[in-house]
């Protein structure tokens, strides 16, 4: 395994049917080659993943999706023009070229215009979509550097393309088009009230976690953490856990009852955008902290932070 920029590698690799850990805006993705069905069963292997949990396919346009004989419905042709390339993701009806293995067996398939210049090129340059998962273990907190995914996958991955730090850092926004009115399928780093100015009302997620997902990120426990995580107010805790154990994620707040050194502050300008680049940055460097537990402040259930508030949510699911 080797970590650079090489776009021309990384194809060769790809199209040999091999593991890539490509860079995106959001999180770094664990990518093959979606036509091949055996290398994106080396997909799930690596992150032992689910088969049940379906991936999204990632391209370069709009048109080149056609091109593969997938149906654009017109409402996803109109957030693609502001938002894609950009962390949104779009389920619609699959067509007979996307392998079930993708799909999960399901009739439908995700589908993602990345917004990295490098891995853009990369997406340019192939015939076929690229299937990719966050690339990190399932269930563990998504990497937003090469160095992320070199630590947990560089074993299993032929080459990492180092696109540096993820500018949004959280999963895309997925809305589905199966139904009449679109519906989010999850948080993430697109906000509901930009996707809502453009299309109308869309329904929000249904409360609670499923078994059978159409898209990536329905299932309860993810994006977990070593140490126990709990969603809630850190005084709340602190006659149950010593404070010098505690660890704290808070968007601008410190605690002064709570050692400093234990606390990570996501934006002091209580700016969302900045608190959901740091948050898996901040998870991964607080679960190294000789701690008993981390507790994450609730944010403000608002534009980005309502993806916050999810990723966290999951990760201190408890099954």
């Amino acid at each position: 395994m080797t970590v650079g920029t090489n776009i021309q590698l990384a194809i060769k690799h790809l199209t040999n049917g091999e593991l890539v850990a490509i860079p995106t805006e959001t999180v770094y993705g664990l990518a093959a080659n979606a036509f091949n069905p055996t290398a994106v069963t080396a997909i799930y292997k690596a992150k032992n993943r689910p088969q049940f949990n379906p991936l999204i396919i990632h391209t370069h346009s709009i048109a080149q999706l056609e091109k593969w004989g997938l149906v654009i419905p017109e409402k996803m042709k109109q957030l693609a023009a502001l938002f894609s390339p950009g962390p949104l993701t779009y389920v619609i009806s699959k067509s007979d070229v996307i392998p079930d293995i993708v799909t999960a067996g399901t009739d439908a398939v995700a589908v993602r215009i990345p917004n990295h210049p490098l891995t853009l090129e990369l997406l340019r340059n192939i015939d076929f979509p690229l299937a990719a998962p966050s690339a990190n273990p399932s269930g563990y907190v998504s990497p937003t550097n090469a160095e992320h995914v070199n630590q947990q996958l560089g074993k299993k991955v032929s080459y990492i393309i180092d696109g540096g730090e993820c500018s949004v850092g959280v999963e895309s926004t997925i809305i589905s088009f199966l139904t009449e009115t679109p519906s989010i399928l999850r948080y993430g780093g697109l906000a509901v009230e930009e996707i809502e100015k453009v299309i109308g009302k869309v329904n929000l997620p249904i409360a609670g976690f499923v078994d059978n997902p159409v898209a990536p990120g329905q299932l309860a426990r993810h994006y977990a953490t070593h140490h126990k995580l709990i969603v809630g107010n850190p005084r709340a805790y602190l006659g149950e856990y010593n404070p010098t154990k505690i660890g704290v994620i808070s968007f601008n707040e410190s605690y002064s009852e709570i050692p400093l050194n234990n606390q990570i502050i996501l934006s002091p300008e209580k700016n969302l955008d900045e608190a959901a680049q740091h948050l898996f940055a901040a998870m991964r460097t607080i679960d190294t902290f000789d701690i008993d537990v981390i507790i994450a402040e609730v944010f403000p259930e608002e534009g980005l932070g309502r993806a916050i508030n999810d990723r966290l949510k999951r990760a201190a699911v408890t099954l």
